[in-house]
């Protein structure tokens, strides 16, 4: 095979696999935006695997426990336990 054809294969193959590879990405948050429409709408709560000590604790009030549960339990940083304490 002469090598100037197998220069011009691989970045084709190489686009042709991105191409798809986009394609299949666009599809499927497209998806989980319709699902999160219906579950919304229908008003389904999911079960977000979330430790129930930690939700507790919001529940209560005690934020600062409560971060410093999902800072021991995940090792994430001040920031990030804040952040998602906050979100709860």
């Amino acid at each position: 095979m002469d090598p100037y054809w197998l220069l011009l294969f691989i970045p084709l193959a190489y686009y042709l696999l991105r191409t798809g590879s986009l394609a299949m990405d666009l599809r499927l948050r497209r998806v989980e935006r319709k699902l999160d429409a219906i579950i919304n709408h229908m008003g389904i709560v999911i079960n977000s695997g979330v430790d129930p000590q930690l939700l507790e604790l919001v529940r209560e009030g005690k934020k600062i426990e409560a971060i410093k549960l999902y800072r021991e339990s995940t090792g994430v940083g001040l920031k990030e336990a804040k952040d998602f304490v906050e979100s709860l």
